[in-house]
């Protein structure tokens, strides 16, 4: 018989297999292990399907520490990872039924990125609200059409059963875990520690719109984006930028949207944001030197630029790192005429 899990103590489970992803299990089990230096009480263990190590897509071994038939019968967080190619782990059987079987026994049950797939496998997830990775969400979708599937959250809760996006949305997933055991001040201090967010501001969007230009082969594309980037504060214009390259504006233009999938104004701005949001995370600028160092040229520029990419202001935006929970609300956005 298996002994339950210390006196006050949260039993987290984490599935481990071959071709999983490393931070699909290492980023929560970061977090649930930090939270114990801070007054949390998470005894996290992580199982594979039949006991052995299994081999992350980076080519690392993870150790399966605890034989599922060791465990503790009650369960208190089960979280289930993914890999990439989210057919072969729907596709093995014993996979699938120890993730059914684990998700039976817990009292709240959660995916990372392919994860979903693993749980909608299970039925789990049927009639439910659902999120995975951007880029899957849509396959996703099309392979469970019982599962209602919302591309954009960093992370949705249907219940007892909350589903997370792609990898580092784990981190986030266990943060807001962490604060709804333990409270605010554990999962401010764990978020602290780790450097990250205490909640991501804006949802999967602003990844997926960032992240969509393809690599450059075109030198004189590289060259343009390392400008940018170089320095968001200089005049990015079209314009400048082809005469700083000795071609025409019109030919940049067309060769870039070409290389990249997108306009370099729409580039120059997504990079001017990032800039942005690094500066604001780190607390040091005024908002005022954040809009001037990121190329916004002014507060109230930068303020129009975050309201439309993400729903709230700079300020909101700062804010958001000290806590799990909503933001607080934007006066500005509050008192804005909506759009006609």
């Amino acid at each position: 018989m298996s002994t339950p899990a210390g006196s006050g103590e949260r039993l987290v489970v984490i599935v481990a297999f071959d071709q999983v992803q490393l931070l699909d299990v290492s980023g929560p089990l970061e977090v649930f292990t930090t939270a114990n230096r801070y007054g949390a009480r998470y005894d996290v263990r992580v199982v594979s399907p039949d006991g052995r190590d299994a081999l992350t897509s980076g080519g690392l071994r993870i150790g399966a520490d605890s034989p599922v038939d060791r465990l503790p019968r009650l369960i208190d967080t089960l979280v289930v990872p993914g890999r990439r190619d989210w057919q072969n782990a729907v596709g093995d059987g014993a996979l699938v039924s120890l993730v059914a079987a684990l998700a039976a026994r817990a009292r709240r049950v959660t995916s990372v990125c392919a994860g979903a797939f693993l749980l909608a496998r299970t039925g789990l997830l049927d009639g439910r609200r659902a999120t995975t990775h951007w880029e899957l969400a849509p396959q996703l979708a099309t392979a469970y059409p019982e599962v209602r599937v919302e591309p954009d959250p960093v992370f949705v809760r249907d219940g007892h059963v909350v589903t997370s996006a792609g990898v580092t949305a784990g981190i986030d997933l266990a943060l807001a875990l962490v604060e709804e055991d333990d409270g605010a001040d554990v999962a401010r201090e764990v978020a602290r520690q780790l450097v990250v967010f205490m909640a991501r501001p804006g949802g999967q969007s602003q990844f997926s719109i960032r992240m969509t230009p393809q690599p450059p082969r075109h030198p004189l594309v590289r060259r343009a984006m390392d400008g940018i980037t170089a320095d968001p504060a200089l005049p990015h214009g079209v314009h400048a930028l082809a005469a700083g390259l000795g071609v025409s504006a019109r030919h940049l233009g067309r060769l870039f949207r070409q290389e990249t999938g997108m306009t370099l104004g729409r580039y120059a701005d997504a990079v001017r944001v990032e800039t942005a949001r690094v500066l604001l995370s780190s607390g040091t600028a005024s908002v005022e030197e954040v809009a001037q160092r990121a190329g916004f040229g002014s507060s109230e520029t930068m303020r129009r630029v975050f309201q439309q990419s993400f729903g709230i202001s700079p300020t909101v935006y700062r804010a958001r790192f000290r806590t799990t929970s909503a933001p607080p609300a934007d006066p500005v956005a509050l008192h804005r005429p909506g759009p006609c």
